[in-house]
């Protein structure tokens, strides 16, 4: 039997379920995972008794990993699974067809806050032609309407407030909410994209907890995409102490190795080695820091850079071009999930 930790015991942010659990160390949780080329797909189910364990709500969590989106190959091959994994989310709620509202959360005016509003900007809307007696839709388009609601500190009105309002007016069967997320590892920025039907709560990953969009309190299911654009200043620390630890595991290593001695470190990836330092070598390493666990670590990197207001939220330099193609990856995979005609038409 794995050892648990209850994650609500701890402060540490974290929006993306593949960084909350390990099904390792976790009983009961099942990753189902698939590879499409180079990009991994993992899917699980968290049930309402696991829920509190990991500080999760319950609910279908889908992860696509990928590592470039750079290149229009690679960019169009992360949009086929997206695709493929936001329609089986749908078919599987019974909701594909139905009237659907798209919800852009966010900033527009912050770039790594801007996924939402910036996603909005490329969905196929087709409500007003809906809503027009003399117009006759073809099949093969869904009933969509979009819009984003800003952000509190903006508007003064809370995002759930503005989307009962609308959900009240309009009638959806359902809402696709498009928002930016914190990620736990400098590993997973920009690097994953999240799908779930579980609800979220918007801001929660940099500690601006708002009220939450949910089934539960809008009585229409909800599908969260999200994509992790920034990490802490903790989440620095803790991961370069980490790969710390990797490199010096690497040298130790390949200390007797010939061709080691050749290399130009700056030429080498040491992440994937199996080789770990023993607990006697993390102390020697790294003295008293070396006895903590991961998460005492990034426990303590808090307790420091918190109080003096030096955690910083820090996304990469490269923000505003990563965010147009996320953007536009999301977007398309919507439209082509709920609109089939644009597909056959194109």
């Amino acid at each position: 039997m794995g050892h648990e930790v209850n994650l609500s015991d701890f402060t540490i942010r974290c929006d993306l379920i593949s960084e909350t659990i390990d099904n390792k160390k976790v009983d009961g949780i099942d990753v189902e995972t698939k590879n499409y080329k180079d990009i991994k797909v993992e899917r699980l189910v968290i049930e309402e008794n696991k829920s509190k364990l990991l500080n999760k709500k319950s609910g279908i969590y889908t992860t696509i990993f990928f590592n470039d989106i750079t290149d229009y190959e690679n960019r169009s091959n992360v949009i086929n699974v997206v695709t493929k994994e936001l329609k089986k989310i749908l078919k599987n709620k019974s909701l594909l067809g139905k009237k659907v509202l798209i919800v852009g959360l966010g900033n527009e005016l912050s770039t790594p806050d801007s996924l939402g509003p910036k996603t909005i900007q490329n969905i196929v809307v087709t409500r007003h032609l809906f809503n027009m007696k003399e117009i006759q839709v073809e099949e093969g388009y869904s009933n969509v309407s979009a819009f984003s609601p800003g952000v509190y500190a903006a508007t003064g009105i809370e995002s759930f407030d503005i989307i009962k309002g609308i959900v009240d007016i309009i009638n959806p069967d359902y809402i696709i909410a498009i928002d930016a997320l914190a990620s736990s590892s400098i590993e997973n920025v920009n690097k994953i994209i999240q799908i779930t039907d579980s609800g979220i709560e918007p801001g929660s990953g940099i500690g601006n907890n708002r009220k939450e969009l949910s089934e539960k309190l809008l009585s229409i299911p909800v599908i969260v995409i999200g994509v992790p654009t920034v990490v802490d200043a903790v989440t620095i620390v803790n991961d370069t102490i980490s790969f710390l630890i990797k490199k010096i595991s690497y040298n130790i290593m390949n200390i007797d190795n010939p061709k080691f001695k050749l290399i130009n470190p700056k030429n080498y990836n040491y992440l994937d080695i199996n080789y770990s330092l023993d607990d006697q070598e993390r102390k020697k390493y790294l003295g008293l820091l070396g006895e903590l666990k991961e998460y005492e670590i990034k426990e303590l990197l808090s307790e420091v850079l918190t109080p003096i207001g030096y955690n910083f939220i820090v996304t990469p330099k490269e923000v505003d071009f990563l965010i147009d193609k996320l953007s536009i990856i999301i977007s398309k995979s919507i439209n082509n999930v709920l609109h089939d005609s644009i597909n056959k038409n194109n």
